[in-house]
């Protein structure tokens, strides 16, 4: 441990898996604090159990973040149990493809809720627990998607566009306020985590991806290989530390080259 986050408390949503989890593990790694969210209890406990396993703090809370009594509750546990929030990385999401002419409402509107909504509840309830914590950086995962439209992900963009510019306008706001905390959105390409099984539903067969992730980036990543969780673990690092700090309202890309 070098210590870059050392003494701060962490809360990281969708910590289960994927980025989440290497983002929890890489803040923990780094003597942060960290509170792990997820609706998948099993997967969040192992991510903890991780973390406790390389000397590093955190604990558990089952969290739906398109639900505001969970946030709730959760800001409520990390005021009464820690006092103060110091880094918030809002992750969770998911990944609902298909055309236009086929998705359903319903799927529309649950991709919203998780992407978009639970991005705008963490910032609503987390910004007053970090500007009394004196200050902190948020850290919104949006996606190259969010930068550029995809054939038969335009709902997907909808939602990680919307976290892009939901970015800005928060960072501006904090800014102007003068309340210490920094808003920034990182934008994650290809990456190897477990979406790519979620995107399509009907294409899934149990036990392999539904999408080839490797034969995709060889396709279309100019550096020809997908990302792991850890190369965006270490960007969320970054923008959580003091490095960063005269950073807000950025947003930093990570992606083989893709949206060059």
């Amino acid at each position: 441990m070098t210590g870059r986050v050392s003494g701060r408390t962490a809360l990281v949503t969708g910590g289960g898996s994927g980025i989440g989890r290497a983002s929890a593990a890489r803040l923990a790694a780094e003597g942060a604090f960290v509170l792990v969210t997820d609706v998948d209890d099993a997967m969040g406990e192992a991510t903890v159990a991780a973390i406790r396993e390389i000397g590093g703090e955190a604990d558990f809370l089952h969290h739906d973040v398109a639900s505001e009594p969970d946030w709730e509750a959760v800001l409520t546990w990390l005021r009464n149990q820690r006092g103060a929030l110091h880094i918030l990385v809002n992750n969770a999401g998911i990944g609902i493809g298909g055309s236009l002419l086929t998705l359903s409402l319903e799927d529309w509107r649950r991709q919203q809720a998780i992407n978009l909504d639970g991005v705008f509840l963490g910032l609503k309830h987390g910004i007053p627990l970090m500007r009394d914590s004196g200050g902190g950086s948020i850290v919104n995962i949006s996606s190259v998607a969010g930068l550029k439209g995809s054939p038969n992900l335009a709902a997907y963009c909808a939602t990680k566009g919307g976290v892009r510019l939901l970015t800005k306008g928060a960072a501006l706001e904090c800014a102007r306020e003068r309340w210490g905390v920094r808003v920034n959105s990182v934008h994650p390409g290809v990456i190897d985590t477990p979406i790519w099984t979620k995107v399509d539903p009907e294409a899934f067969v149990a036990g392999t991806n539904a999408v080839d992730v490797d034969a995709m980036a060889a396709l279309g990543v100019p550096m020809g290989i997908p990302g792991r969780p850890e190369d965006i673990a270490n960007g969320v690092l970054f923008l959580a530390s003091d490095e960063s700090s005269y950073m807000t309202g950025s947003e930093l890309v990570i992606d083989g080259g893709v949206s060059a």
